[in-house]
């Protein structure tokens, strides 16, 4: 599998699994199915993991780190995140999203002492001595707590070692413009906005990233679902995805078969050509799955098929297109 620099001389696969999914996320994931998820991911050559406390409060990173520490730790990297800490919840009902998830619920704190508290948390659930990547997660309402509690965590962590690179997790591009501007990050976890249903990053985000080299994560490239089995009642950004929106993943989906090719491997495939993308993440709740993703990376899409989408204005003029087109 190609491999690529992150920061620092981390080395990295140009595609990552991404474990949400194995915490649960939208239906339940056996034990047995993570374990054969992470174990098929590594047997096709994936070497990048992203986790997170939020995924499955801690059934993520348990799940992953199990597979994990059994392998050399210099053979692959690994990425988590700060910014909620996980609280014992009896009580708890079990959550919307993540299904089979342990009696424990997220609390936001970007404060210094509590990102040390969840690294210290995450390590113990992942089994590992050390993360690679640690990003700040989804601080939305909390810009300038993260800067001048979480970031400057981050940074200690990075200088002293403990971990190589650091940036932030989200799910919008604006405010981790911000973040370029203001810290002195590695890299981003952008996930759903650079697809072949949202360019937003092509804005601001991706050339201020490119003018400072900050390496980009890429999640949520078939937009929690939409782009890779566009439907009515199909998901957009982790929730039921609108009319207009579904017509125009429908239309992409035609398009790909007029040229008898995959709307999933055409939308990885468009992510991946652009040069700040660094790593693909590709969730996956099963080993299907997995390899489906390794498959799309490599299946056939025609020229024709991007010269149409560009004639067509399907997408923004400033995104490249696999070969050049």
């Amino acid at each position: 599998m190609k491999r690529t620099q992150l920061a620092n001389g981390l080395d990295v696969t140009a595609i990552g699994l991404g474990s949400a999914p194995l915490g649960g996320l939208f239906s339940a994931v056996s034990d047995a199915d993570a374990e054969a998820t992470v174990a098929k991911a590594w047997s096709l050559g994936i070497r990048f993991f992203d986790t997170a406390p939020l995924y499955g409060f801690g059934l993520a990173e348990r799940r992953l780190g199990a597979f994990l520490r059994q392998q050399k730790r210099d053979s692959f990297a690994i990425s988590t995140k700060v910014g909620r800490l996980l609280h014992p919840d009896a009580s708890a009902a079990e959550d919307d999203d993540y299904k089979g998830a342990p009696a424990l619920r997220p609390q936001f704190d970007f404060s210094y002492d509590g990102v040390m508290r969840s690294v210290e948390d995450s390590l113990d659930r992942l089994g590992l001595d050390r993360v690679d990547v640690l990003l700040v997660h989804d601080p939305d309402d909390h810009y300038d707590t993260a800067v001048n509690g979480a970031f400057r965590a981050l940074m200690r962590l990075r200088a002293d070692g403990t971990v190589r690179a650091i940036g932030s997790g989200m799910n919008q591009s604006e405010m981790l413009t911000r973040f370029a501007e203001a810290v002195p990050v590695d890299c981003f976890l952008l996930a759903g906005r650079y697809t072949l249903l949202d360019q937003g990053a092509l804005e601001a985000l991706f050339p201020v990233c490119a003018a400072k080299n900050i390496g980009i994560l890429l999640g949520g490239i078939y937009n929690s679902g939409i782009l890779a089995n566009p439907h009515t009642g199909a998901k957009f950004n982790y929730r039921d995805a609108d009319a207009a929106l579904v017509a125009r993943a429908l239309e992409l989906d035609q398009l790909c078969r007029k040229h008898g090719t995959e709307l999933k491997a055409a939308a990885l495939q468009f992510c991946m050509a652009h040069p700040t993308v660094t790593v693909a993440l590709m969730g996956a709740r099963n080993a299907a799955e997995v390899a489906d993703s390794i498959a799309m990376s490599e299946h056939t899409v025609p020229q024709a098929f991007w010269q149409e989408l560009r004639a067509k204005n399907l997408i923004d003029a400033r995104a490249p297109l696999p070969g050049g087109a």
